[in-house]
């Protein structure tokens, strides 16, 4: 039988797993690959927000990626929360061992309770160093305007901050849509070479949202780990997480926003 496929995922550990490590290991599996974990910082959280957290070191973040790549077939990597300059570099230098593998970068800039975990600096260190090597990175409106410095306000900002990024950078960018209003959710892909494409939804009214942007990349990397095509992968992971919302819509645990994956 042949083995499932090695995704790595490089974040946060979220104590309420909704989001980080825990929703990315959740979908990796549903999807039928393994995941492998790098753990950049260690949150106390709820589904009401964070409460308290600690950044990994710079050189064990390195040491836990190195690790992977050293006795793994991994096809496929994601980051999310990259807590500083140092974070971002110390992973740029871990995954140069491995140029070839497909990496999804999730700009996490800080939690949806205002906790913010990139500063400035970090922020043009993933710029500089991060962004270039990625296949895709996948900014909410928001990480899109701190990247762009650009107001997102429309899907034509949207779709202008996408084409900016992957003409500035040289890697795809699917800006996405959850933060808009209206009927449909619409996540807007560029590609390297300019490609616009629209991936549209009807939007679920739900406030189990927590890790949302957690399930697509990872959903993301798990479909490029087994052989499809960036675009196909965007494609099924915009409907796994669709599915997902639909699924837990009516799910009521906590007192805040419960976890976008139900199971």
């Amino acid at each position: 039988m042949k083995p499932p496929s090695c995704i790595l995922t490089i974040a946060g550990s979220d104590s309420g797993a909704g989001a980080g490590v825990q929703a990315d290991s959740r979908t990796i599996h549903a999807l039928g690959g393994y995941a492998l974990t790098a753990i950049t910082a260690v949150l106390a959280q709820n589904l009401r927000g964070v409460t308290a957290w600690r950044a990994t070191a710079p050189e064990l973040i390195a040491a836990q990626i190195k690790a992977v790549l050293a006795d793994f077939p991994v096809g496929a990597a994601k980051s999310g929360l990259l807590p500083g300059t140092a974070a971002v570099r110390a992973v740029a230098r871990a995954l140069k061992l491995r140029p070839k593998i497909p990496l999804i970068v999730d700009p996490v800039i800080g939690s949806t309770s205002g906790t913010r975990f990139l500063d400035t600096g970090g922020l043009r260190a993933l710029q500089r160093e991060l962004l270039p090597r990625a296949t895709l990175a996948t900014p909410n409106w928001p990480e899109a305007e701190a990247l762009t410095g650009r107001r997102v306000r429309t899907h034509e900002d949207a779709a202008g901050a996408a084409s900016w990024l992957a003409g500035e950078f040289g890697c795809a960018v699917l800006v996405k849509g959850g933060h808009a209003t209206g009927t449909l959710c619409r996540d807007c892909l560029v590609t390297k070479n300019g490609r616009i494409r629209w991936f549209e939804s009807p939007r679920i009214q739900t406030r189990n949202t927590h890790g949302t942007g957690c399930v697509l990349s990872a959903a993301i990397a798990a479909h490029l780990a087994a052989g499809e095509k960036l675009e196909s992968a965007v494609a099924r992971a915009h409907e796994f997480l669709w599915r997902s919302l639909r699924a837990g819509r009516k799910t009521r645990w906590g007192h805040g926003h419960g976890p976008a994956f139900a199971g």
